[in-house]
């Protein structure tokens, strides 16, 4: 029985014949056959239109034929002497670098690629000074020194500066890679930590759409170009994201695997193939598939192979075989290849042995102009889905046999005199030999106005400028007006609400907002309905390039969900990679297309940075600008998630990242202020190159509303929000301890003696709140006088710590704001939050007072929040037999006040 029995046959007859023919052709010409008719039909079948799955796999050989090579529009000879003298400088640069540092460098995989690269920048690279947009290119981070090499030959780098490869502690190095915090008017996008250059290319593509669907900017002629690795194919990353950009039909994305059979440590698929592999996962997600294998000299052999049998055995052939017959001589080749079968030998004994060397040695199609251009042109031109071309090449091509297909060419750094010679001779450039007596090779340049230049320069022109390049253009943002901020620093008056819902509040006003409004990108991994951002689904809409296609199921509801095309949500599904790769397409667009956008990304619990924290160091390597919100944040705030959800380290995990400017508030009016403050300094008239990063939480508690004076404190990460006696202190000037009034009879407010035992509570976030009922504890019950500080920022304040550190080194006096604001302040230092005590142990070396911290350190637990903060320890009975603790130490309050404590709390388990 057949799956295909289920459906109905009208002419089960006509059927028959079909089968019949089918065996007949197996009977007269074999399987082989039979199976080249099949092809041959499905093929034909696409064309006229006919709806058939694609094929798997396709044969080992070009998916152009030589016949429908498109001309080559360039002057090939010209191209030929500008790519030599690429090759001869990246190998240059690299083994100066060693002979004169003992750098690192890589030689072998842009020698595979130069052609890859050249026919690229020659004749489909567009640069940004025709739109401000150009295309966007991806390009292969161990290749680097090739395209370092192509800048110095069009004058965009010096001699001097590529001497100063991987020498960037003086400022003016090279970095060796794309590195555009490093190299900012170069570089755009970081792509040499694996598999995130072609995420990360996939949604830059799909942003391109975006903004062209929301009527932000024309990027129709803009092309996504992603250059990667074979062995690079392996990361889950890089094939992540495939169906969706067939999904979306983002025909303006080419990826370019360069197919060189070869990882760092030997071959990418030593018993397998492959390009074979790749092709059949890419067809399968819906891409268009096009394959560049073999060069000229193979057109005439398998034109010849009237049998099928070359194309069999080439499709045969594991990886890690056909490089061992890239490295053998010819007599092995012919014995252990051709020596296979009849139709073989014959074809064999008519190719002399220097043929044979050039067919297995050098002849792929990644190595000639004319293949790759075909290549390029079949992709670029295909309509209604992304392209992607495998071409195969030889790792270490041109660089001699010591090189070229060798396991351990990853790790080769540098060629010898012998080997520089060789290399001039096969590049024919002229270098004489005197320049090549010394340690180190010269750089060579044809002249300045030689005719290699000349073209190079003219074909960039005709492309619109320089490329790779990054290029700021973009204008400052006008800031929102107030209301949206005074709206939370009122408070809720007697309602309670969670801060992730206070943000959700301040964004969907800011939205409102009629100078910036539309350029509010959020990004959401498929838990809008979590965070309270419903709401937004009809008024905002989320984008499909599709629009809506059906009816939805709550249509009728007021809060319906509304996709559209130029809908402005990014909700990305199930994928936190997914949804960051969208949100620095959307932070960096301020300088990849002129149009600064205000993303922000909000994910669930630990599921950003613990997942994604290498794709947060990209951003900032990308110099990404906006806002990330980890919502449902702490390890105790959400009851019943347990282990795995419950996020108590991502704050430490931020503060690894230089650029990331990370805040715990504890109150809706402190998330107005940071992110007023956020718009200001990422999108205002001196813009810099940070990204914001707020943890709100699920836990409703009524919003106060904001004292006055303290957006300073909020802002540098501390202030004291409320003084022994329950008074609300408000702002002041760090700068030394300031009392609160007393009352007559020398008590302070709210009853407590003047010499009752003092100590200062710390906290973030929700826990602020235990640290207050923690104060009426210590107060009611034990007569000890708490003052209780939020602290929005400990990374903030440990930062301003270092820096002062590092100016007193310098011989300037400074001193730290934590240590400004708690001068003087009587008694200890007890710190909390929701999250491990590392977090808010970042600032106690600068804290002068006793320093004590609590945290929720470990796994996290399924349970009520009470529960998990006794199991913790950070509940306020737990923060009161601390600070007993503290005082108890300094000898301010009995030991045995520590013991009652912890039994009248149930904390001395």
């Amino acid at each position: 029985m057949s799956q295909l029995d289920q459906l109905p046959d009208h002419d089960p007859a006509e059927v028959a014949e079909w089968l019949e023919s089918l065996d007949s052709a197996v009977r007269t010409g074999g399987p082989h056959r039979a199976a080249y008719l099949l092809r041959r039909m499905t093929e034909h079948a696409a064309r006229t239109g006919v709806d058939l799955p694609p094929l798997a796999g396709t044969p080992y050989v070009n998916t152009v034929p030589t016949a429908e090579e498109p001309e080559h529009p360039g002057d090939e000879d010209l191209e030929r002497r500008i790519t030599a003298w690429n090759r001869w400088n990246a190998a240059a640069m690299v083994s100066r670098g060693n002979h004169r540092a003992g750098l690192g460098g890589h030689i072998a995989t842009y020698a595979s690629a130069a052609w890859l690269y050249e026919t690229g920048f020659q004749h489909f690279f567009r640069g940004k000074e025709a739109d401000g947009s150009g295309d966007q290119l991806f390009l292969q981070g161990h290749a680097s020194p090739g395209v370092y090499a192509r800048a110095f030959l069009e004058g965009r780098i010096g001699a001097d500066r590529l001497d100063r490869f991987r020498q960037e502690a003086g400022g003016d190095g090279l970095p060796s890679y794309p590195h555009p915090r490093r190299l900012p008017w170069f570089w755009e996008f970081p792509t040499v930590s694996m598999g995130l250059g072609p995420l990360s290319a996939v949604y830059q593509a799909r942003f391109n759409r975006y903004l062209e669907h929301r009527g932000i900017k024309d990027t129709s002629r803009s092309r996504v170009w992603a250059f990667l690795g074979d062995g690079e194919m392996d990361e889950p990353e890089s094939t992540a994201a495939l169906a969706l950009a067939a999904r979306e039909r983002l025909d303006n994305l080419t990826f370019v695997v360069n197919c060189n059979l070869q990882r760092l440590d030997g071959p990418v698929r030593p018993n397998f193939k492959i390009v074979q592999e790749l092709e059949a996962q890419f067809r399968a997600a819906g891409w268009n598939v096009v394959k560049a294998l073999w060069g000229t000299a193979w057109d005439g052999v398998l034109a010849r192979d009237t049998t099928g049998a070359l194309v069999r055995r080439l499709g045969e052939v594991p990886d890690a075989q056909f490089q061992t017959y890239a490295t053998r001589d010819a007599g092995y080749v012919r014995d252990h290849f051709f020596g296979t079968a009849p139709a073989l030998r014959a074809l064999g004994a008519g190719l002399g042995d220097a043929e044979l060397l050039e067919l297995f040695g050098a002849s792929r199609a990644g190595h000639e102009p004319r293949k790759v251009y075909a290549a390029y042109r079949a992709a670029v031109d295909h309509r209604g889905a992304p392209s992607v071309v495998l071409v195969q090449t030889v790792k270490g091509h041109t660089l001699g046999p010591g090189f070229a297909s060798r396991n351990a060419n990853h790790q080769m750094k540098k060629l010898t005199g012998k080997e520089f010679r060789a290399l001039r001779d096969l590049l024919d450039l002229p270098i004489p030999d005197r320049e090549l007596d010394g340690e180190v090779p010269p750089y060579g340049h044809p002249g300045e106005d030689s005719p290699e230049v000349r073209y190079l320069r003219e074909r960039r022109a005709a492309l619109g400028g320089p490329a790779p390049a990054r290029r700021v253009t973009a204008v400052a943002l006008p800031q929102p007006g107030p209301r949206p901020f005074e709206a939370l620093a009122k408070g809720s008056g007697t309602q309670e609400i969670a801060t992730t819902m206070a943000f959700v509040r301040l964004v969907k006003d800011l939205m409102r907002d009629e100078g910036t409004g539309r350029r509010w990108v959020p990004v959401v991994p498929d838990e809008a309905r979590t965070f309270g951002m419903e709401s937004l689904f009809p008024s905002a809409g989320l984008y499909s390039p599709s629009g809506q296609t059906y009816d939805p199921v709550d249509r009728d509801q007021l809060l319906y969900y509304r996709e559209a095309r130029d809908g402005q949500i990014l909700n990305e599904g199930i994928t936190e990679a997914g949804s960051l790769a969208s949100f620095t397409a959307a932070a960096t667009s301020y300088a990849t297309h002129g149009e600064p956008m205000i993303p922000f990304y909000i994910f669930y619990s630990m599921f950003g940075w613990q997942r994604t924290a290498d794709q947060f160091w990209s951003l900032a390597d990308q110099l990404g600008r906006g806002f990330v919100i980890g919502a449902t944040a702490g390890r105790t705030t959400m009851t019943g998630e347990g282990l795995q959800h419950a996020d108590g380290h991502s704050h430490l995990i931020a503060s690894t990242n230089p650029a990331a400017v990370a805040y715990d508030p504890a109150f809706a009016y402190e998330v107005a202020v940071i992110v007023r403050e956020g718009l200001r300094r990422m999108f205002g008239p001196e813009a810099e190159n940070v990204f914001y990063y707020l943890t709100v939480y699920n836990e409703p508690k009524v919003q106060p509303p904001m004292p006055p004076g303290v957006e300073e404190g909020i802002l540098k990460g501390l202030y004291r929000y409320r003084e022994a006696g329950g008074r609300e202190t408000g702002g002041r000037e760090a700068g030394g301890w300031e009392t609160g009034s007393r009352e007559a009879g020398g008590r302070e407010t709210g009853g407590l003696p003047a010499d009752a035992p003092r100590l200062q509570l710390l906290a973030s976030g929700t826990a602020v709140h235990w640290a207050l009922d923690a104060q009426r504890l210590l107060a009611d019950e034990w007569g000890v006088a708490a003052d209780v500080w939020s602290a929005p920022s400990w990374t903030e304040l440990r930062r301003d710590a270092l820096a002062c550190d590092a100016a007193r080194l310098r011989g300037e006096e400074r001193v730290p704001y934590v240590t400004r604001a708690l001068r003087g302040a009587p008694g200890p230092v007890l710190a909390v939050s929701d999250w491990m005590r590392a977090v808010p142990d970042q600032i106690a070396p600068w804290v002068e007072q006793d320093w004590t911290s609590l945290g929720t350190d470990g796994f996290g637990l399924s349970d009520t929040r009470e529960a998990a903060r006794r199991h913790f320890g950070v509940d306020p009975g737990a923060i009161a037999v601390a600070a007993l603790d503290a005082l108890a130490r300094r000898g301010e309050v009995k030991p045995g006040a520590v013991r009652e404590a912890a039994a009248r709390y149930g904390t001395e388990g």
